[in-house]
């Protein structure tokens, strides 16, 4: 009788665990467009916990975009520091009103430099002016210092403590620099004022550069630690770092010595982004990753069974239930796909959760703890791009 229980209870327990992930695989999403600015491409790269989108997206002429902010239905235009660009680039997560990112002025830049933020600006107006991180918050954008004899500087994160990180120049000549780059940069934590201060976090010993990418309402930190080079990843991403008590920790990678970025980093001080490849030196193909302190660092793989085979994966966001939001593509980005890593070690492609709507989801960047996902997706009659918002259907 015993026996008959036991089995009894453990073919109810296998059909209730096959009947939850069943039901885990099944959910889906509800996905809208967000409006635009008038272009024809924009992004959503943060959402944080009210539900707040920001991002970027292109003006009507499509010759330069705005960082902007979507919330209440809306969309708001946050405007630059003087100069044609501006963007919010990496996800933010500060619930107090606070925005932060990247916006040229309209200082030409003095060295002729295209600075980390040209990458994420598009032409015909991507160089020449000098960039600053920036921080928006009732209504008005302000310009975050950098180091001392500096230019340039770049924000990417906010906790709730009025704490922003990111990256600035100071005013070294470094010949580690490649062209057109000229002047050394170090990570960088301000603290909102009036006024607003800038403080240098700690490099690996025998670094000169680096930068900082996310923060947590711990005051831990995560980034990127090696030479100047061409101030975009490659070798000044040599070694993926974790600040936190005033030192400096090497997280290690996926067998790489070049573009180990963490790019997120939640309450409990898990941290994704992405790894280079031994084969790549120049980031051609690049290797999602998680760490955690009690696993160390683990690869996100890409999806499978896809044709053509999808080899590249990046993850961008995290939340507190650990499910990772990212990218997975073939090797010629002929095929990218937004995913979602939910405890695995493979994604789900997010269009086979996306229900009647039309568009190509091809990146997630950011999932707040409602399991909300914002990022780009693409319009595969107009081929224009469009920020969206996916929100779970329980």
């Amino acid at each position: 009788m015993l026996l008959t229980v036991l089995i009894a209870a453990s073919c109810c327990g296998a059909a209730l665990a096959q009947t939850q992930a069943q039901a885990k695989a099944k959910s889906q999403y509800h996905v809208s467009n967000l409006d635009t600015l008038g272009g024809t491409s924009s992004g959503g790269n943060s959402i944080n916990d009210q539900s707040w989108v920001a991002g970027y997206s292109r003006l009507p002429d499509n010759q330069s975009r705005h960082a902007a902010l979507w919330r209440n239905g809306s969309i708001l235009d946050l405007g630059t520091l003087g100069g044609p660009n501006s963007s919010v680039t990496w996800n933010v997560k500060n619930t107090e009103g606070i925005i932060v990112g990247i916006s040229q002025t309209a200082a030409p830049d003095p060295l002729g430099e295209a600075w980390s933020s040209a990458a994420f600006y598009g032409p015909p107006y991507n160089v020449g002016f000098i960039n600053l991180g920036f921080v928006w918050e009732q209504g008005q954008m302000r310009g975050l210092p950098t180091f001392a004899g500096g230019n340039n500087g770049f924000a990417t994160g906010a906790n709730n403590l009025d704490q922003v990180v990111g990256w600035a120049e100071n005013d070294v000549h470094d010949p580690a620099c490649v062209s057109p780059q000229v002047l050394q940069f170090r990570p960088a934590m301000w603290g909102l004022g009036p006024p607003d201060q800038i403080n240098e976090l700690p490099l690996i010993p025998g670094d000169t550069s680096g930068a900082a990418t996310a923060i947590n309402d711990n005051g831990q930190i995560v980034g990127i630690s090696g030479i100047c080079d061409q101030a975009v990843g490659r070798h000044t991403a040599r070694h993926a770092v974790l600040w936190e008590n005033g030192g400096v920790t090497d997280i290690g990678n996926l067998g790489a010595n070049w573009w180990n970025t963490p790019t997120a980093i939640n309450q409990h001080g898990d941290v994704v982004g992405f790894d280079g490849d031994p084969a790549f030196v120049e980031g051609d193909i690049l290797h999602a990753f998680i760490w955690t302190k009690d696993n160390g660092i683990q690869a996100l793989k890409p999806l499978r069974g896809r044709v053509p085979q999808h080899v590249d994966s990046e993850a961008y966001g995290i939340n507190e239930r650990r499910q990772v939001v990212g990218v997975s593509c073939d090797a010629n980005f002929v095929d990218c796909r937004a995913v979602v890593w939910d405890h695995g070690v493979y994604p789900t492609d997010l269009n086979d959760l996306k229900g009647d709507y039309s568009a190509h989801l091809e990146s997630a960047k950011d999932i707040n703890n409602l399991g909300e996902i914002t990022g780009r997706a693409v319009d595969p009659n107009t081929g224009v791009r469009t920020a969206y918002l996916a929100v779970p259907v329980h």
